[in-house]
């Protein structure tokens, strides 16, 4: 368990970011928004893994990065559609 609140730390803000990159077009978010998420999503990403028993000890565990990469996208994706109104707008004028 201590590995794995380690490994989420740890590797929290590279997920944040692969997340942010899975999600088309711009997202208005701050860095430490994508960190915060990332971090998050490490955590509930190794808990999905660890529940549904995917781990490989001793490896990079492949399945376990996809997964919360893949949550990371998600709550990349929740979070601008929720805080889409509240941002800044950025309208470009196309001539």
């Amino acid at each position: 368990m201590v590995e794995t609140i380690f490994y989420a730390v740890l590797v929290g803000a590279l997920i944040g970011g692969l997340g942010r990159l899975i999600i088309r077009g711009h997202q208005n978010i701050s860095l430490v928004m994508t960190i915060v998420i990332g971090v998050v999503a490490a955590f509930v990403g190794g808990y999905l893994a660890d529940l549904l028993s995917l781990s490989t000890a001793g490896k990079i565990d492949w399945i376990r990065l996809f997964i919360q990469v893949a949550v990371a996208a998600g709550g990349v994706a929740l979070y601008t559609s929720q805080s889409g109104s509240r941002g800044r707008s950025r309208s470009r004028v196309r001539r």
